[in-house]
């Protein structure tokens, strides 16, 4: 299993990410115009030689399987982590994902996409709002990780104040193995090693 797991981007993103990149952006799609989700398309398209941009809740199964198997690296984009987990099991892309990474496809996120590869989202909804996918009622994620990444960890990064990152730690610390990771920071899983870059 092949991971990168960041906050927000990563400086060397590049020196991870090439090839055919299939760019997951549901979690974000109420927000396409927020400088962030600008930037982050921008900076994932300049790393792929090929960016395949797909939103989920917009495409049916057979395409999602065929980008999906066609991708070299899927990258799933920042945003809000309950909706991207809901459409994620909405169209049937979680059990495509999951498959697809277990035999060896390269999974990339930030934020959001980081978040929903670990074992569950909950720890999450100090930070997002869970009315933002009120029918989602299970928060189990993509278990690709047995960390649950807390992004933005700097405390300094829009709504999520270091008040908001003390009482996630506070609240769920001692359920989950929580992983904090400052803006610019990525957990990095090959096979055999995690290292933090």
């Amino acid at each position: 299993m092949k991971l990168l797991l960041a906050s927000f981007l990563h400086p060397d993103i590049g020196d991870y990410i090439s090839g055919r990149v299939l760019y997951i952006d549901d979690a974000a799609s109420e927000m396409r115009k927020a400088p962030f989700a600008q930037a982050e398309l921008k900076a994932i398209g300049e790393a792929a030689e090929t960016l395949v941009p797909l939103t989920l809740s917009q495409s049916n199964p057979s395409d999602i399987q065929n980008e999906i198997a066609s991708a070299n690296c899927i990258y799933v984009a920042s945003g809000d982590v309950f909706r991207l987990l809901d459409v994620l099991k909405k169209t049937g892309a979680d059990r495509a994902l999951t498959e697809a990474v277990k035999q060896g496809k390269f999974y990339a996120g930030s934020s959001a996409g980081a978040v929903v590869a670990g074992p569950s989202i909950e720890p999450a909804s100090i930070m997002d709002d869970s009315k933002t996918a009120p029918q989602l009622t299970e928060y189990t994620g993509l278990n690709f990780t047995p960390h649950v990444i807390v992004p933005h960890a700097q405390g300094t990064t829009g709504p999520y104040s270091i008040e908001v990152i003390s009482k996630t730690v506070e609240t769920y610390g001692r359920e989950w193995n929580l992983l904090l990771l400052r803006d610019g920071q990525a957990l990095f899983i090959d096979d055999e090693k995690s290292i933090l870059i």
